[in-house]
């Protein structure tokens, strides 16, 4: 191939195999060859590219030599104003323990594993692909059978054994796969936000229309979805706009406990910085959050306690008391 276009090709990638795709880049330039990166990783833009063309909302907005930008301008030109404090931490200090995790394993995935999640607080989970962070939530979630432990929320032992058990104990995932898992992309945007809640919606077996469209609206405006109608189709949304769906569904049933796994995979700067304002205003709200990150930049930045795994098993706990440094986590992660 003469032209290669690659789209987002690191968000699954260990740092190791980053370098590695790296230096098959410079060889395949060296050659010849023409590449087009997508990538909404900054570090990742300014390391590979010898030009910068952004686009927002579908629009062309302008391209640059990468030499002659720096992170501010081109986030500048990515949602049309500078970002100030990307990462929004209005906290007071965590209430009671809200979730409580003891001892829980599933066969093959993870074993042992134990921790906790107080009201106002958010838990981060970091580690390697295949450490076992999603598994765990799955099995909180009811998705994956659990071999041994016990799950306590708000001081009741769970005994989850689906999804459905899950939401009508207030739990919530948003899952690391929004297209294949999060949505249906084929129906309109009511039909994916109000979907969990349909339970509490209905009366006498039937949902009131006006209702359930007055909520969704005003969820989606909460969330500053850019959505043109809410019968249009969800595959009709940009990335970040689809992951909003994601949340307003799951907003919907007023959880207790929010889960999110890669919140912010493959979704704008803009985007990001209104995901991590929101979870700043549902920790203020007294729920417990955990969040699910391969960006160590975002599982620090939006983290109070971070949790980090390695092949199945808890590593250890670092308190985030602001001079968490990324080597501390990756040692963690590696050991």
């Amino acid at each position: 191939a003469q032209v290669i276009v690659m789209d987002e090709p690191t968000s699954a990638l260990m740092d190791k195999e980053v370098e590695i795709l790296f230096r098959i880049i410079r060889d395949l330039k060296s050659k010849g060859r023409a590449i087009v990166y997508i990538s909404h990783k900054m570090e990742e833009i300014f390391r590979i590219s010898d030009d910068i063309t952004v686009l927002r909302d579908g629009t062309y907005i302008g391209s640059a030599p990468a030499a002659e930008l720096d992170n501010n301008s081109l986030v500048k030109m990515m949602v049309g104003r500078e970002l100030k404090d990307l990462f929004v931490k209005n906290r007071k200090e965590p209430g009671e323990v809200a979730l409580e995790v003891k001892g829980l394993s599933s066969e093959g995935a993870f074993e042992n594993v134990s921790f906790n999640v107080r009201r106002g607080e958010v838990v981060g989970f970091a580690g390697l692909m295949g450490a076992g962070r999603s598994e765990i939530m799955e099995t909180i979630f009811g998705i994956r059978k659990k071999s041994e432990g016990t799950v306590i929320l708000n001081g009741e032992e769970l005994h989850i054994k689906s999804p459905k058990d899950a939401i009508a104990k207030k739990i919530a995932f948003v899952t690391e796969d929004r297209k294949g898992t999060g949505l249906f992309l084929n129906m309109p945007i009511l039909f994916n936000s109000s979907i969990s809640y349909l339970d509490m919606l209905t009366k006498r077996f039937t949902v009131p229309k006006r209702k359930e469209a007055a909520e969704v609206t005003a969820m989606s405006d909460r969330l500053k979805l850019k959505r043109g109608s809410i019968k249009n189709k969800a595959s009709s949304l940009s990335g970040g706009n689809q992951q909003k769906v994601v949340l307003a569904k799951w907003m919907l049933t007023e959880p207790d406990l929010l889960i999110l796994d890669e919140p912010t995979r493959g979704i704008d700067v803009g985007a990001k910085k209104e995901i991590y304002a929101l979870i700043d205003e549902i920790v203020a709200e007294g729920k417990a959050v955990i969040v699910i990150s391969s960006e160590m930049p975002e599982v620090i930045g939006v983290s109070d306690r971070i949790l980090v795994m390695h092949e199945g098993k808890l590593m250890g706990e670092i308190e985030n008391d602001g001079t968490v440094i990324q080597e501390q986590i990756m040692s963690l992660m590696t050991d």
